[in-house]
């Protein structure tokens, strides 16, 4: 069984808790001044605009390889697995109705830049490779605590994964040589953004590989979240997988043998960047980091537990993402006790972030956490800088709930400027992305409604 964390701490609907006035009450009358009594139409991402992987074609066969033949708990997948022939993907009733259109899109993307011959099939109508089937989060989590979506093997149907729950082979990736059948479970009354990212991971991961690696900057497959939907990199993995050199049974060391004139053939690019060797895994720094982000322990502890990582990232000399990961993870654990630890750590995020690529979603988001610290002190032009910064990262990543939260937060500078006529706009097309990415009317009201409480000019 693969399936995607719920990841509150990447979340861009969090409170930003450091920054806010001890009451919404001190925001009189906001939402009846700044929210139209019907929100505008609910805004959707056009074309992708992935960005191609940079790294060696060595470097990605070790990650391909690091990704396929291994599991996130360490066990060892002893051959790969794949589809063979043509992979269908079917929906069965009761889907949430922005599902069909982000499945589209998703498999136009994997036939024309992973060249996977997938396409959909009707419910019921044959047994398809991969069937997708929404159901309440609370019964979803209930068989399956922590998850926020999962996929597992060898079964087409709720009933039948609950039937199979008592041998764990039949739910074992390990013991495929061949996928036949799989089934994404995804919750109904999530937001849209939160069903479209299900869709990506789990998929991607029904077809491919089955592993998570922190180490990955540019990859859904990577338990930090910063990455909502496949990339240039995973669908380079995912077109590797499915080449014609490869087939279901074979071993690493017989993968490894073929990869390098697969990568060569499909990313000619890759050639000739310089290979760096990537930096040991540690199952200290993981356990630190699920400890942070895991929500079952005390904030002081987490934040102990974040501070834990940052420590052993930086007594390893990591210089890669998971040293910004730590300090991200510190910052916003940090929020609501410490809010000088908290821009300290999200200093050093972006330092490190920066110095990787400065145009990432990973910079991105910590440009949106430094934004509203700017706001809450009044620094309009700060915080517009910031953001202006951030949004097409944002945009390229197809992060609509981050979106619509540097939209707001661009608003209320711009009124701190005193730019109104700017504001109302920009806070209007906010309220489109906010629709996408945060779901229910009152949940983007209230998102509105707690980003304008971080500006000075709306506390009394």
């Amino acid at each position: 069984m693969m399936f995607k964390k719920t990841a509150l701490l990447l979340s861009a609907a969090v409170v930003l808790s450091a920054c806010e006035p001890s009451s919404l009450s001190d925001v009189p009358g906001r939402l009846e001044t700044t929210i139209p009594n019907a929100l505008p139409p609910m805004s959707m991402f056009g074309a992708p605009n992935p960005t191609p992987p940079t790294r060696s074609n060595a470097a990605i066969a070790r990650d391909f390889l690091d990704l396929s033949f291994q599991m996130e708990s360490g066990r060892l997948i002893p051959v790969l697995s794949r589809f063979e022939g043509p992979v269908t993907v079917a929906v069965a009733p009761g889907a949430p109705p922005t599902l069909s259109r982000d499945l589209d899109r998703l498999i136009q993307r994997l036939r024309g830049e992973a060249r996977i011959d997938i396409s959909r099939v009707p419910h019921g109508s044959t047994a398809a490779s991969i069937t997708i089937e929404t159901l309440p989060r609370a019964r979803m989590q209930r068989a399956v605590p922590q998850a926020a979506c999962f996929v597992v093997p060898r079964v087409s149907s709720w009933d039948e994964f609950r039937a199979a729950r008592g041998n764990s082979r039949t739910l074992d990736w390990t013991t495929l040589t061949t996928r036949e059948h799989a089934t994404v479970f995804i919750p109904n009354d999530v937001s849209p953004q939160e069903v479209r990212d299900c869709l990506h991971e789990e998929i991607g991961q029904a077809l491919g590989p089955l592993n998570d690696l922190y180490r990955l900057p540019d990859s859904i497959f990577n338990d930090d979240n910063f990455n909502a939907v496949l990339t240039g990199f995973d669908m380079l993995i995912l077109r590797a997988y499915y080449d014609g050199s490869l087939r279901s049974g074979m071993t690493r060391e017989e993968v490894a043998a073929r990869l390098p004139a697969i990568l060569s053939r499909l990313n000619p690019a890759g050639n000739s960047a310089t290979a760096i060797a990537p930096r040991p895994i540690d199952r200290d720094w993981i356990l630190a980091i699920e400890e942070a982000l895991g929500g079952r322990q005390p904030v002081p502890a987490r934040i102990a537990a974040a501070q834990r990582a940052v420590a052993i990232a930086t007594n390893h000399g990591w210089t890669d993402t998971r040293l910004g990961f730590s300090y991200f993870a510190l910052g916003r654990l940090a929020l609501s006790r410490d809010a000088e630890t908290s821009v300290t750590a999200f200093i050093a995020a972006g330092n490190n972030f920066r110095s990787i690529d400065p145009d990432s979603i990973q910079t991105a988001h910590v440009h949106m956490q430094l934004a509203a610290f700017a706001l809450s002190a009044g620094d309009g032009a700060r915080a517009l800088t910031l953001v202006n910064e951030a949004l097409p990262a944002a945009t390229r990543a197809e992060n609509a709930s981050l979106l619509a939260t540097l939209l707001m937060i661009k608003a209320e500078a711009l009124e701190i400027e005193g730019r109104m006529s700017e504001a109302a706009s920009v806070r209007l097309d906010s309220l489109g992305w906010a629709r996408y990415g945060f779901g229910r009317d009152q949940d983007v009201r209230a998102r509105l409604t707690e980003v304008a409480a971080l500006s000075p000019q709306n506390r009394s």
